[in-house]
């Protein structure tokens, strides 16, 4: 993945004096977690880190949620619009979710930053550790403003987003209940976005992604002779190539989708002999639900014809995995509006989407909500490279700027969830 807009130079806006004095330790707090990076499940350290702040700034949560999850929760105390009948009772209260990930992923770092990972193998090389620091402030910040707030904002610090998937647990152990979630927004540090920038899209956002395997047997034998053999290499290679056959003649061509074959095993003990099965693994993502529902019948039908033409048999196995994310158009134009007021109009690209996937779409399926980019990127302070890459780092100087915008994206979503309830009413 390459920078976005690499014409439009860094920028940091002016933020709150209530978001300047969170500056410091929202900077300390996110090099104290990149240096101590957990994968998926096991985010012991990072969730005791956020149970303590939480605890200090008298924010009531339940910990455990989901295995490591934390969720605090924020009454607002802004005087809701209007009442029930004669009786003026205040309706029930909006509630917005806003949610960062805690997990790193299995990378060995390459950067020598102080605060580089000190765990071998594991490191925040997707920014999840600026989003828990992120929300940590956001939340601090939220108490200063609890009487703009016309509603509840729930807290959700999610394990496992990256592998094997932390949303979804989090949603079956009642994350959007008790109080009743109405709408949710998350963000996502961005280096393919120059720093200070926001891309973000109405609809479809991040793609779906789902994995396949494809095993393809033959009959082995001596390379000399293959008119002996069934060769499951041939085989895998003709499916190899007829897969792409799915995007560009099955897939109407104003929709987006991938079907990419990532990984292929095949071999004998030897140069000279044909093996008896060839495996390939892959992903498929398409960003419409319908393109999705439609992918393992068509990759099945496409693999079970290849194998019967030149005798092989097969065994397909699908796994699905997340959705796409796919925004509300009401919430993301609230956060659109707060992007252009904090950034500038021309800092705001609403017409952003990647192939990438995000379990943030668990929460959006079931709500309305937002997930949008925060642009991280400065070639100046080396901070370019690809998520998922062992040299990923972060403009730090974007932090405050996004609990800032995160803060008042709160305040004007609750707002509206509040005024369009008393409309209902």
């Amino acid at each position: 993945m390459t920078v976005r807009h690499p014409h439009v130079p860094p920028f940091i806006p002016q933020v709150g004096a209530d978001v300047a004095a969170e500056e410091e330790r929202l900077v300390r707090t996110r090099r104290d977690l990149h240096a101590h990076p957990e994968l998926g499940f096991e985010e012991v350290r990072t969730s005791a880190i956020v149970r303590e702040r939480l605890a200090e700034l008298g924010i009531p949560y339940l910990a455990g949620v989901a295995g490591t999850g934390v969720v605090g929760l924020i009454e607002g105390r802004a005087a809701p619009p209007g009442g029930n009948g004669a009786s003026r009772e205040p309706r029930v209260r909006p509630t917005l979710l806003l949610r960062a990930d805690m997990d790193a992923l299995p990378l060995q770092e390459e950067n020598t930053d102080p605060f580089a990972s000190r765990v071998p193998g594991k490191m925040h090389a997707c920014g999840h550790d600026g989003h828990t620091a992120i929300l940590l402030s956001t939340a601090a910040v939220l108490l200063r403003r609890i009487d703009r707030l016309a509603g509840n904002v729930k807290l959700v610090f999610q394990p496992a987003e990256e592998d094997p998937g932390g949303a979804q647990p989090m949603i079956e152990a009642g994350v959007l209940r008790e109080p009743h979630v109405d709408a949710a927004i998350g963000l996502h540090l961005w280096t393919q976005l120059p720093a200070g920038t926001v891309g973000l899209s109405s609809g479809p956002l991040m793609a779906s992604a789902d994995e396949f395997t494809i095993e393809i047997r033959g009959r082995g034998g001596h390379a000399a002779a293959p008119h002996t053999c069934i060769d499951p290499i041939v085989a895998a290679a003709h499916v190899i190539t007829a897969l792409q056959t799915i995007v560009s003649r099955s897939v109407d061509p104003l929709e987006s989708a991938v079907v990419t074959v990532a990984r292929v095993e095949a071999g004998g003990s030897a140069y000279n002999i044909i093996p008896e099965k060839a495996t390939l693994r892959g992903t498929a993502r398409a960003f419409s639900p319908a393109v999705r529902a439609a992918y393992p019948e068509r990759i099945e039908r496409v693999v079970r014809g290849v194998c019967q033409a030149l005798g092989a048999e097969h065994a397909f196995e699908w796994k699905a995995y997340y959705p796409p994310v796919i925004n509300d158009p009401a919430i993301t134009s609230v956060v659109a509006r707060e992007s252009r007021r904090l950034l500038g109009e021309d800092r705001v690209f609403e017409d952003i989407r990647s192939m990438g996937a995000e379990d943030m779409a668990f929460y959006l399926r079931e709500v309305p909500g937002c997930f949008f980019f925060f642009g991280a990127a400065n070639f100046a302070k080396d901070a370019a490279y690809p998520h998922h890459n062992p040299r990923f780092r972060i403009d730090e100087d974007v932090l405050a700027p996004a609990v800032e915008l995160l803060a008042r994206c709160a305040e004007s979503a609750l707002g509206m969830l509040a005024a369009a309830g008393a409309e209902r009413g």
